[in-house]
């Protein structure tokens, strides 16, 4: 969905510092942890989350690594690409 408020707020020198470590380690903008954060807080409609539900279980199945050591790295590399 394309982004379409502006909004301020203020944040005290420990909330911002909390915040900002967040989007480094994330790889990601201070204001996407903030739009992450709304999400996780407030959440979404009852009717998104089923729409979400039924995506992923109509999803194809995809091959899994067997050892969670694997997948992890498989992963990190996903995410890294995504954040390049």
């Amino acid at each position: 969905m394309p982004l379409s408020r502006r909004f301020q707020i203020l944040l005290d020198e420990q909330q911002y510092r909390r915040v900002a470590a967040e989007a480094v380690a994330r790889g990601v903008s201070v204001a996407q942890v903030i739009r992450d954060a709304i999400d996780r807080g407030i959440g979404r409609s009852p009717t998104d989350r089923a729409a979400a539900l039924r995506r992923i279980l109509a999803a194809e199945p995809m091959p899994v690594p067997d050892d969670p050591t694997d997948l992890r790295a498989e992963l990190d590399e996903i995410r890294g690409e995504r954040f390049a």
